[in-house]
This record gives C-alpha cells, structure tokens and sequence, in this order.
C-alpha cells in the first residue's frame, strides 16, 4: 500500500473531522470548560475519555455503513439508513449550518477587529473568499487543505502545551493532586459527544479511498482520537488556572494574555481563524456533494462555478438570517433539543439499522473491488 494512499485511509478522515470540531466546539475553550472542567481536573478528563470512545464508535460505524452502501454524502447515506424519512436529518443540519456559519462568521470579524484593529467586515469576507476557493477546487484540495492545516494546529497547540507546563507546571500537579474523581463524568462526556456527532455526515466525501471493513473501523476509531487530542493539550494548560477560569467566558484570551507573547498570540489566533475556514468548507462541501449526486442521478453534471456560488450563497444568507432574524439567540436556546434530534435521527438508527446491516453483509461484500 503506497503511503499516501495509507494516510488517506487511515488518518485523513480523523483530521478532517477535527477540523470540523474544534472551530465548533473548543476553540476559545468555554466548551472544554464547561462540558469537562467545571466538574473537576480527573472528573472531566474522564469525560473527555468517554467522549473520544463515544466519537470513535459512531464514526466507525458510519464509515463502514458508507463504505458498504457506497454513500458518499449525506442524502445517499440518510436514504440507505432512514428510507423515506431521510430528509430529517437534511432539515435539522441546515439549521445547525445556519448556526454555525453564522457564529463563525461573526467569529472572524470579532477576531480581525480584536487581533489586528481591523474592520470586522475584512474578516467575514476573509472566510467567505477562502471557502469559495476552497468549494470551487472540490475534494481533493479540501482534503490537502484540511490536513495540512491540521498539522500547523496541532504544532501550535503542542507549543501551548509545553509554554502552559513551563509557566505553570506547579499549578497543573498541585490542581490534579488536589482533585478527586465525582460524579458527572459520564454525562458529560456523552453530552459533548453528542454535541459533535452532527458533522459525521458531512466528511463522508473522504472515505472514498477506503476499500476494507478493517479499514473503514479502524480509520474511525483512530479519528475519535485524533479530533480530542488537541482539547486534551488545551485541557491541561487550563487545570493550572483552575478553578477560577471556569467563571471566565474566553478561557484562550486568559491564558494566551498570561504568556506576554504577542507573537504567539497572533500565531494562535491565526491558526483558530484556519479552523473557521475549515468548518465552513466541510459543512458547505456536503451540501455541495449532496446536490452534486442529485444532479448526477438526473444525468447531468454540476457546473464547477455553481459550488463556490452555493457554498457563498449559504454563507450569506446564515449571516443575514443570524443579524436581522435574532436566528442564532434563537437556535442557541434550543441547542440542546437539537443535539436530541441529531441523536433520534442519526445516533439512534446508525447504531441500531446501521449495525443490523452492517452484519448482515456477506463476507464478499466486506471488501470492495472498485
């Protein structure tokens, strides 16, 4: 097996599903604190452990169950797993694209402003620019892009590792020493689960390269892992200023203010700002690949120009509809019913309809010819 080829089965599913996590989930880190460290230092990394086995049983599943009905995006796999009521996972995930684009998009002009004194629209029409280019190139340069990213975040998230433990160590050893195992670790870790598993679906276009049973299991067992590691780097630098950054809303600002390096600062918050790229560009690439098939299957091919046109569109009106509409207070409250929902209509029949199928599968079909 060529090395490449090796990576792309292995490896870059778990990268690609990281990028889509973290821009997310614990960027600032007021995710980690408020799923993991509020319960205490070993308590919540417990939890993190439970979230990370959670995430790699799901992805692992759904990886062989796309494999084995050759889904490549969304609609083909929810029509293979939910048959006629496929459609309800397409109407909670555009409003959980809705929410995220436009919280990324204010993200971006929050951070161009705050970062570089720059005006914040420069920032939107940085990401919208970028997932433009990256939509029009298609799969193969969002897969380069994604990864390669991946490698620089977790270089820079290593370097917030050992600077935390240089200036902190004492405070880290003595908050873990202090600390006891409580209840909670449980809940919280299937809740932040829970709160992730939504982007599954929309890294299905790189599974493409995956042929085997094996490797379809073992490439998502390995991406549970890969997309925790870096909050468990991030994690750890926060136990030394627990417990009083857990009342602190932008628990990064805190610590990266603590370092007196402005070039790190900017380094860092560089490399949060990729991730806002690669969030957008992977929930905007499946749908993109989810109206590429439907046209395919009527005969025809997707014009290139009509990707970026799609993916720009959606970012657009996400920002419109979270400015003048109220939209992301409002889904915002009702985040956690939507965190249900995606576990009724994905969670629930991948591990139950999709194991089913999965082991009803003949010993031919568990390796692929094509």
């Amino acid at each position: 097996m060529k090395k490449e080829h090796w990576f792309k089965i292995y490896f870059l599913p778990g990268f690609i599903f990281q990028s889509l996590v973290i821009a997310g989930g614990y960027a600032t880190g007021r995710e980690l604190v408020e799923f993991f460290l509020s319960l205490g230092p070993w308590t919540g990394l417990l939890a993190m452990l439970v979230t990370t086995l959670i995430w790699s049983l799901v992805i692992a599943v759904s990886f062989e169950f796309a494999r084995a009905s050759r889904s490549y995006d969304y609609r083909s796999f929810f029509k293979q797993l939910l048959g006629p009521a496929w459609f309800l996972f397409e109407a909670v995930y555009f409003i959980l694209m809705l929410l995220v684009l436009a919280v990324i998009a204010a993200a971006s002009g929050d951070m161009m402003l705050h970062t570089f004194g720059i005006a914040p629209l420069a920032g939107t029409l940085l990401l919208m620019v970028s997932i433009g280019i990256l939509t029009f190139y298609g799969s193969t340069v969002i897969e380069k892009f994604m990864s390669g990213w991946s490698f620089v975040l977790y270089g820079v998230y290593a370097m917030f590792l050992v600077w935390g433990i240089s200036l902190y160590g004492g405070e880290i050893s003595l908050a873990f020493e202090t600390s006891e195992i409580s209840d909670g670790w449980l809940l919280g870790g299937v809740k932040y689960a829970g709160y992730n598993l939504a982007v599954i679906p929309a890294i299905l276009f790189c599974i493409r390269h995956i042929r085997r049973r094996r490797q379809a299991l073992i490439s998502g067992g390995i991406a549970g892992v890969l997309a925790i590691v870096p909050g468990v780097l991030f994690y750890c630098v926060m136990v030394g200023f627990y417990p009083a950054i857990v009342q602190d809303s932008v628990p990064v600002s805190t610590i990266l203010a603590s370092y007196h390096a402005r070039w790190f600062e900017l380094l860092f918050q560089v490399v949060i700002f990729g991730t806002f790229i690669e969030t957008g560009t992977g929930l905007l690439h499946a749908v993109n690949e989810r109206v590429a098939q439907t046209v395919t299957e009527k005969g025809r091919t997707l014009p290139v120009y009509m990707r970026p046109a799609l993916a720009v569109g959606a970012l657009v009106f996400a920002i419109v509809a979270g400015n003048l509409l109220g939209l992301v207070n409002l889904i915002a409250r009702g985040y956690g019913l939507l965190t249900w929902a995606f576990v009724l209509v994905f969670v629930i029949p991948v591990l139950t309809l999709g194991v089913l199928r999965i082991l009803r599968q003949t010993p031919q079909q568990t390796e692929d010819e094509a």
